[in-house]
């Protein structure tokens, strides 16, 4: 083996590695927050402190990808502005609020959903081509999300469908942000769009608890601080990094499929840690999510 084909080899094994941490690190999201809703806190003071925890890794990182690029224009700053509210506070407000209903295992498999709401939204506002194998992919993945979803309700009851939705509308406002960021993203660079984007939405997340709590609510139980930091470290500000650098790596098609072990890491957390029930129901919807997905973007 070349010198170069080994340190080519090298690199890609490397990305392989940050795409699979950065996926099971942004996976464990969902149990810190339903570990830390034991302690009777809610969705606005929650992610109140994790993005108050999270601003200074953004506010660093957005300095960082900054240095010596030209200043930002009135233009940039109110799609920064639209994208920080549609892709991070708007999504990250939903998804907390589902999770107080639904279990981890539902909402990651939800959430995995993401590739096909892109295509989707994409169809209705450009009118892209859909490929019939596509539509295969997400009949196949959204049948495994019903199935775990109609075994939660048997199960848990009527408040399932809320948590779902909230969910669900949560991924599609992450779409949004997706759709709509393609062009910011070449002019500004994705690691600048992403520390600025995401610092707007800290402070969003902020502001929004100083409006609707009294100052009194920040009063929690010490457990729901340092899970809050965890949260904002290695399941927020640590997987973006991650990503980032595997997609230099290996790039954007390969890392999404290594995100596959992301609802498998998921489920297996919530298992050991919060001891959600692993049924054959759960097990069948999570491999037809998969499957789906994985069909979706082989031809995506």
């Amino acid at each position: 083996m070349t010198l170069n084909a080994s340190a080519a080899s090298k690199s890609r094994a490397t990305g392989l590695l940050l795409a699979a941490t950065g996926a099971i690190a942004f996976s464990g999201k969902a149990i810190i927050v339903k570990l830390a809703y034991r302690h009777g806190v809610d969705a606005v003071t929650l992610i109140m402190y994790r993005m108050l925890f999270a601003l200074p890794f953004f506010v660093l990182m957005a300095w960082w990808a900054s240095r010596g690029k030209p200043p930002l224009t009135r233009k940039d700053w109110l799609g920064i502005a639209g994208l920080g509210f549609s892709g991070y506070y708007l999504a990250s407000y939903l998804d907390f609020s589902g999770l107080s209903y639904i279990s981890a295992s539902l909402e990651r498999l939800i959430l995995y959903l993401n590739p096909t709401l892109v295509l989707a939204l994409a169809w209705l506002m450009y009118r892209r081509r859909v490929k019939r194998v596509q539509i295969v992919g997400m009949l196949i993945s959204y049948s495994g999300v019903l199935l775990v979803f109609g075994h939660e309700v048997k199960l848990e009851g009527g408040d399932v469908a809320l948590g779902a939705l909230l969910v669900f509308l949560s991924a599609v406002s992450y779409a949004w942000y997706l759709i709509f960021s393609g062009e910011m993203v070449q002019r500004l660079g994705s690691l600048r769009l992403v520390g600025l984007a995401t610092s707007v939405a800290c402070v969003l997340c902020i502001a929004q608890f100083v409006l609707l709590r009294p100052w009194s609510a920040a009063l929690v139980a010490p457990p729901v601080i340092w899970l809050s930091v965890l949260n904002a470290t290695l399941c927020t500000a640590l997987p973006v990094l991650l990503v980032m650098m595997a997609i230099e790596r290996v790039g954007a098609s390969v890392v999404s499929q290594v995100g596959m072990v992301g609802p498998l890491s998921t489920i297996l957390m919530g298992v050991l840690i919060l001891g959600e029930p692993f049924t054959l129901w759960v097990a069948a919807g999570t491999v037809l999510v998969i499957a789906g997905i994985f069909v979706f973007t082989r031809q995506s």
